[in-house]
C-alpha cells in the first residue's frame, strides 16, 4: 500500500478506520483480515499496484496444498496473505516452492541450527 501522508492526514482516514474497526470489534461485519476497513473508508478511491512491487497472495490457498508461482519478472516485496505462512509449513515439512525464499530470515530456525551445531 503506497499513502498520499498529506491527503491521509487531511482526510482523517486514521479516524475512520479506527471506527470501522470498532465496528468489527461488536459485531463481526467482515472475514477478510485487516484490508476491509481500508476499502470501506476509502471507497473506490484506490489504484492497483503492479504485480512487481507486491506479490501477494502466497499463503492464501497454501495450506490445501494449493501452492502459487511468482509472477514473472522482478518483485520487491513477497506477501504471504492468508493463512499459509511459510514457516508453518517448513516446520511441517510442507512447504510449498517458494518458501525457501523466506527460509533465510527465520530467526528461530537459525538459532536452531546454531545450537545444533
Amino acid at each position: 500500500m503506497v499513502v498520499d501522508v498529506e491527503k491521509w492526514r487531511q482526510g482523517g482516514i486514521t479516524q475512520k478506520v479506527e471506527e470501522w474497526m470498532t465496528v468489527q470489534k461488536q459485531k463481526r461485519i467482515y472475514h477478510l483480515g485487516s484490508l476491509p476497513p481500508f476499502l470501506l473508508v476509502l471507497a473506490g478511491n484506490i489504484k492497483g499496484v503492479d504485480h512487481r512491487w507486491n506479490q501477494h497472495g502466497l499463503g492464501g490457498d497454501n495450506m490445501e496444498g494449493k501452492c502459487r508461482s511468482l509472477h514473472p519478472g522482478p518483485i520487491s516485496l513477497l506477501h504471504w496473505s492468508g493463512k499459509g505462512k511459510p514457516w508453518l509449513r517448513l516446520d511441517s515439512r510442507k512447504p510449498c516452492i517458494v518458501d525457501h525464499l523466506w527460509a533465510p530470515y527465520d530467526l528461530y530456525r537459525s538459532s536452531m541450527h546454531a545450537l545444533e551445531e
